[in-house]
C-alpha cells in the first residue's frame, strides 16, 4: 500500500505559497508516494484549487504522484478544465492521478451559480469529453493537440460512495476508486472495496484520514470511522488494517508541514 499525505493550510507559519510548496518538497523527501489535494469552493476556509496545486508541485518534486481527491467536476466546464488538467499534467511529467467526482456539497454549487441536481448527469457528460479532448480529438470547436507524452491524459479514478452506482462505473470504464475514510464506517469502506473489486476494479484509494498522534488510543471497530487520531503504534494497527483490506493507497491529511512531523507520519507505514 502507498502512503499519500494531502496537506491542509491552516495558522499563520504556513500562511505563504512558499511554505505551502516547501510543504511538497519536504512530502516527497521523507518518502510519500503522492501529493493529492482537495476541492472546496466558496466556504469559508481557503483551499487552493487542486489543478493549480498540482501545477505547483510539479516544479518542487521529481517522481511523487500528484492527485485529486476528490475535483469537483460539475463546478467548471469542461474543455476549459480539460486544458487545465492536462497543462499539470503534462508540467509534472505525466505523474497526474486525477480523482473526480460529482460533488457532494451543495455550497459549493451555490457559490458557482452550478445546478447541485444535475451534478451526477454534468459529470457523466463531462468526463468523455475531458478524455476525448486528451486523446487529440475535436470536440465541437475544441482540439487541445496534446503533447505526444502526455496524450490521453491522466488516469481517471471515480470518487464516490460505497453504495454508489458509480462503483461498476468505475470499475468497467475507469482506473480506479476513491472513498473517504473519515466519513466511511469500516465496515462500509470494506463493502465498497468487495463490491469495486467484484467488478473488477482497479487501483482502490482510501482519501482524508486525519492525523493527531497525541490524541488518547483505542482500537476500532468496525463500527468507527478510520483516522489516525491516535498514538503512533495504533496508527499503524489502523494503516495495516486498511492495507490488509486490500486498498492500493491510503493518503493521510496532516496541518503541520514540518520536515520532522511529515517524516513522523510517513514512517507509521512501510
Amino acid at each position: 500500500m502507498r502512503l499519500g499525505v494531502s496537506l491542509n493550510i491552516q495558522g499563520e507559519d504556513i500562511a505563504s505559497g512558499r511554505s505551502y510548496t516547501e510543504g511538497m518538497r519536504l512530502a516527497e523527501k521523507v518518502g510519500f508516494e503522492g501529493l493529492w489535494f482537495f476541492d472546496s469552493v466558496g466556504r469559508g476556509n481557503f483551499r487552493p484549487d487542486p489543478v493549480s496545486a498540482m501545477s505547483a508541485a510539479a516544479p518542487v518534486t521529481e517522481k511523487i504522484d500528484l492527485g485529486t481527491c476528490i475535483l469537483q467536476v460539475p463546478l467548471r466546464r469542461p474543455v476549459e478544465l480539460a486544458h487545465r488538467i492536462l497543462s499539470a499534467h503534462y508540467l509534472s511529467g505525466g505523474r497526474v492521478r486525477l480523482g473526480v467526482g460529482a460533488g457532494s456539497t451543495e455550497a459549493d454549487f451555490k457559490a458557482t451559480g452550478n445546478d447541485y441536481q444535475r451534478r451526477f448527469k454534468d459529470l457523466a457528460a463531462a468526463l468523455p469529453v475531458m478524455q476525448s479532448l486528451w486523446r487529440g480529438e475535436t470536440v465541437g470547436d475544441a482540439n487541445l493537440t496534446p503533447m505526444e507524452s502526455v496524450k490521453g491524459g491522466p488516469p481517471i479514478l471515480i470518487g464516490s460512495w460505497a453504495g454508489s452506482r458509480w462503483i461498476p462505473i468505475a470499475a468497467k470504464q475507469y482506473d480506479g476508486w476513491i472513498s473517504s475514510a473519515h466519513f466511511t464506517n469500516i465496515a462500509t469502506l470494506k463493502e465498497g472495496y468487495k463490491r469495486f473489486k467484484g467488478e473488477g476494479g482497479g487501483r482502490t484509494v482510501a482519501s482524508n484520514i486525519p492525523v493527531d498522534l497525541t490524541a488518547d488510543s483505542k482500537s476500532l471497530t468496525d463500527d468507527d470511522h478510520l483516522d489516525l487520531r491516535c498514538g503512533p503504534e495504533e496508527a499503524k494497527a489502523r494503516l495495516n488494517m486498511l492495507a490488509e483490506i486490500g486498498f492500493d493507497d491510503a493518503i493521510v491529511t496532516v496541518f503541520d508541514f514540518t520536515e520532522e512531523h511529515l517524516a513522523t507520519v510517513r514512517a507509521l507505514f512501510s
